[in-house]
């Protein structure tokens, strides 16, 4: 995402609370606060190496349990 710069600066005979409507004015102008909330939830996908390290972890996880069934050391669901 670029960055976005929103300069305002206070007039002579404006208070703060004008200064942070025209400010806040501003930013909804540019569209900054729909493209954040637009890229919140949007997940990367995982990489290839991480997710064949994750499957191979699943893999030893799963022959440990099954040979802890066989010893008898897990139970089963």
């Amino acid at each position: 995402m670029a960055n976005t710069v929103i300069e305002v600066k206070k007039n002579p005979n404006e208070n703060n609370g004008g200064l942070l409507r025209r400010f806040s004015r501003r930013i909804q102008e540019s569209g900054i606060i729909r493209k954040v909330k637009g890229a919140r939830y949007n997940l990367r996908k995982e990489s290839k190496l991480k997710a064949k390290n994750s499957a191979l972890k699943r893999m030893s996880k799963k022959r440990e349990i099954e040979h802890l069934r066989k010893l008898g050391k897990a139970v089963s669901k």
